[in-house]
């Protein structure tokens, strides 16, 4: 298990004592390392990292994990570049876009963050949907890149602390939605690009695979002349899921799927059941039997797909005792409760010694679940109508922005209150957040460009926090215990079929992800299919009101915190007593604040 790391400095010997600053394994030898560049693994942090490896000429490292081998090595057969049947994921890829560039990226299928050493460039490559995540920084007139945000904070050179603008950014999403990380000068390759950083520190961005709106072409294969009916829509969806769940199914071994009881989790769970030859370990949490729950759901899917099912219980008391480790585990904080339950369910799939979870992460994002609506019926009412294109649009174009960060309920609002005057002073000069939403909820004109509001919305959520926060959640908790998460529905073709697919047919009325069900009503019980969404009850308030009520004290209050100077104590106090609201929606705001502070003590940063 190791993450890696890269550097392209002005000399071998720079750059291999930037990657040992680093805390890499460097390799003293010539194919480690061409005219000037660097790359090496980091052994002492969880990934999936291998190399460094040479093919084509070229040097690269990665964190690859390709689930179309096949077809990637029939290509380059047919350009007359064969790879060695046996070359590991990463050589496979690396051969990929040695002979095809950014086409043989994009027909890529898996997950994937890769550093090569090209022409005396270094060239970052990040998988489509953001399932692995890559950094790079710029000091001392060289190149970093690492899959570890720990070793670039470590670098000597580059010298950074705390990116005030990515604390706010935070405290609006839940989690960094963009570009910018909490460590200053550090940012992050975001999915579905190809960076090239030149020696000279100037920066080339190819952007090769971006989903787009093509309604009607995802089903002309099924159905020509005039509009496909709904149901053609639904059979095409379904041969593609099931595609993206065979692809991702370990051979010869069982496969674990966490199954909360939702529709996404249950349909994963559905076809996984039908498409193994191995048995199929399902498990879900429990917070107690007097909180609501799906347990009930997702025991009978269990049964339905007889699957082998474990319920974990998790107390208070255990999430006070590990959410620092958990903390120090993400790259970038998680404003969600679940993580540490979502590390124990990762803990529980590796002693039961199964090497691949699947997950069904990317159904609300891809094909309109919840959290659409508010923003659908603020559009019917603010002025210009539905859609923003219409008569007076122009005048309001700001304020759907605004409705947006407010709708994630965070504490986007309370700002002004929480931070201190100083750190709001900072702020006045920064990029604001509205900066990462703006492109999708108002796309200039472009050939796919998203036209319908719904899937501007979708295509938000899915660049946003399905790339910054479900997928590497996913992944940097599943890989701490040694074991991948893969996600079906963030599957490329999976995601433009959804934008394929009419919005009607994906939010039907005001029935959400309709032709997702549709696609899977067979396999699933007519309870679990046409239940409505509910999601699980974190008890976050009875959390902080009681085993970590003095831990959120102690952290929040005390010296370390007050020195850093961003939060009022005042303002916390008052959220800790529960004052100020007719509902008790404090307890929300509060995680994100105890899930920042423990973050920024467990990278050390001031």
């Amino acid at each position: 298990m190791a993450r890696f790391c890269a550097c392209l400095a002005a000399t071998p010997d720079r750059a291999r004592s930037h990657l040992a600053a680093m805390g890499a394994a460097v390799r003293y030898d010539a194919a480690a390392a061409g005219p000037g560049p660097g790359a090496a693994l980091i052994h002492d942090e969880p990934g999936h990292a291998t190399g460094p490896f040479t093919a084509c000429g070229r040097t690269a490292v990665g964190e690859v994990t390709l689930h179309n081998r096949a077809e990637l090595a029939a290509a380059l057969a047919r350009a007359g570049a064969a790879a060695p049947p046996d070359c590991p994921d990463g050589e496979l890829l690396l051969r990929c876009w040695a002979q095809f560039g950014a086409r043989g990226i994009r027909l890529a299928e898996g997950m994937f963050a890769l550093a090569v050493h090209d022409e005396g460039d270094l060239v970052l490559i990040r998988d489509h949907l953001g399932a692995r995540t890559l950094f790079y920084a710029r000091a001392d007139d060289a190149w970093a890149a690492a899959t570890s945000l720990r070793a670039l904070r470590r670098w000597p050179a580059l010298g950074t602390g705390l990116e005030l603008a990515a604390v706010r950014s935070f405290l609006t999403f839940a989690y960094l939605p963009g570009e910018e990380t909490l460590l200053r000068g550090v940012r992050e390759v975001l999915p579905g690009r190809c960076l090239r950083l030149a020696a000279d520190g100037t920066v080339t961005e190819d952007h090769y695979w971006e989903p787009e709106e093509r309604i009607g072409l995802g089903v002309r294969e099924w159905y020509e002349g005039g509009d496909a009916p709904a149901e053609e829509y639904a059979l095409r969806l379904r041969g593609l899921l099931e595609e993206a769940t065979a692809r991702r199914l370990p051979a010869g071994e069982a496969v674990a799927v966490l199954l909360s009881g939702g529709v996404d989790s249950s349909l994963v769970t559905a076809l996984a059941a039908k498409l193994h030859t191995h048995p199929v370990h399902t498990y879900s949490i429990s917070f107690g039997d007097e909180l609501p729950n799906e347990l009930g759901y997702s025991g009978l899917v269990a049964t339905h797909c007889d699957t082998r099912h474990r319920v974990l219980s998790v107390t208070g008391r255990a999430v006070a005792a590990r959410l620092a480790e958990a903390a120090g585990l993400l790259d970038s904080p998680v404003g969600d409760p679940l993580t540490v339950p979502n590390l124990m369910l990762a803990e529980a799939v590796a002693g039961d010694g199964l090497r691949v979870a699947l997950n069904g992460e990317g159904g609300d994002p891809v094909f309109g679940g919840p959290k659409n609506l508010p923003m659908l019926v603020y559009e019917i009412h603010r002025r210009g109508g539905y859609g923003g294109y219409g008569e007076g649009a122009a005048e309001a174009e700001d304020a759907r922005e605004n409705a947006y960060l407010r709708s994630y309920r965070k504490c986007f609002t309370d700002l002004p209150d929480l931070l201190t005057p100083d750190a709001l002073e900072v702020l006045e000069t920064l990029p604001r957040p509205e900066r990462f939403v703006t492109p999708y909820l108002r796309p200039r004109p472009r050939p796919g460009r998203m036209d319908h509001l719904l899937n501007q919305l979708l295509h938000c959520n899915l660049r946003t926090k399905g790339a910054h926060h479900i997928l590497t959640k996913v992944e940097r908790l599943t890989a701490s215990q040694a074991i991948q998460g893969r996600s079906p529905l963030f599957d490329r073709r999976v995601v433009e079929q959804a934008f394929a697919t009419p919005p009607r047919w994906k939010l039907n009325g005001t029935e959400e992800k309709w032709v997702l069900k549709e696609a899977v009503r067979d396999l699933l019980p007519a309870t679990v299919v046409d239940r409505p969404k509910s999601g699980m009850r974190v008890p976050v308030q009875q959390w902080l009101g009681g085993p970590l009520r003095e831990l959120a004290g102690d952290l929040l209050l005390g010296r370390e915190a007050r020195e850093r100077g961003l939060f009022r104590p005042a303002t916390l106090r008052a959220w800790m007593k529960g004052d100020g609201a007719l509902l008790p929606r404090q307890g929300g705001k509060l995680w994100l604040v105890l899930t920042l502070e423990l973050w920024l003590r467990s990278y050390d940063v001031t």
